[in-house]
């Protein structure tokens, strides 16, 4: 429970983005109940208010932040609430994310990388890597206020280019221009800013979190959303000994 003093992230602040569903909500639930307070961040306000709402009802701290990651009035807002309500951002799980080139991730793209619409690729890019890119930026220096800051991305292995270049590889036939290389730039972003970070007491990793059966996963998926949130809970809860600026599936460390 939340006030338990054991509990391993024991009133440590943290925001998951994209929190009013599937996976964000899962991993806003096992922060929660590991002794976080979780700021459920959405963009539809009174969802995210039921989530935090759910989670109190079950004695887990949480509270409620509307927050479209694409608007640089939501961001900058954030900063602010965030800053008047706890001082200090100790965890950011960066978990909003798109998929607009199949109907979701078990369906091949709808187009090829040659053909796929501008307004695919700049609409994915604003959600999966500008989005998240500047939301770390504007929340760094509160995160700097920790004494163990932790940025985690939502990644995927499809941002692996060893994996989209490999045709023995699960991922190779999707060819789904938008998403793969927004999460490959997502990926390097996590290495960029990591090592300008090595050396503080924050860390910053890439996560694959497996197929999930979500809405954006499909009923297909092979994992559900309660397995899929552990590997971000992980790299949420790390210790000072722990990783930084690499791509994770659970313990197995996934190549670029």
């Amino acid at each position: 429970m939340a006030n338990n003093p054991a509990a391993p992230l024991n009133r440590k602040i943290a925001l998951v983005t994209g929190a009013a569903r599937g996976l964000g909500v899962e991993i806003a639930r096992q922060l929660a109940a590991r002794g976080a307070h979780v700021i459920v961040g959405a963009r539809d306000g009174v969802k995210a208010e039921a989530v935090a709402s759910d989670l109190r009802s079950q004695g887990l701290m949480a509270s409620a932040l509307q927050l479209d990651v694409t608007s640089d009035d939501d961001r900058r807002a954030a900063y602010l609430a965030i800053d008047q309500s706890h001082g200090r951002l100790d965890i950011l799980v960066n978990n909003a994310g798109v998929l607009l080139d199949s109907p979701d991730a078990g369906m091949p793209a709808t187009w090829r990388p040659s053909q796929t619409p501008v307004n695919v690729v700049r609409h994915t890019f604003e959600a999966n890597f500008f989005a998240p890119l500047f939301l770390t930026q504007g929340l760094l220096p509160l995160l700097k206020r920790s004494a163990a800051g932790r940025v985690v991305n939502v990644s995927s292995i499809r941002g692996s280019l060893t994996h989209l270049s490999d045709p023995s590889s699960p991922v190779y036939p999707g060819h789904a221009l938008a998403y793969d290389t927004s999460k490959a730039a997502l990926n390097a972003f996590t290495v960029l800013i990591a090592e300008e970070l090595r050396g503080t007491p924050i860390k910053v990793n890439a996560i694959h979190p497996g197929w999930l059966r979500t809405t954006m996963g499909g009923s297909q998926a092979d994992m559900s959303v309660e397995e899929g949130a552990r590997t971000a809970v992980q790299y949420a809860s790390l210790d000072e000994q722990g990783a930084t600026g690499g791509l994770f599936f659970l313990d197995e460390r996934l190549p670029w």
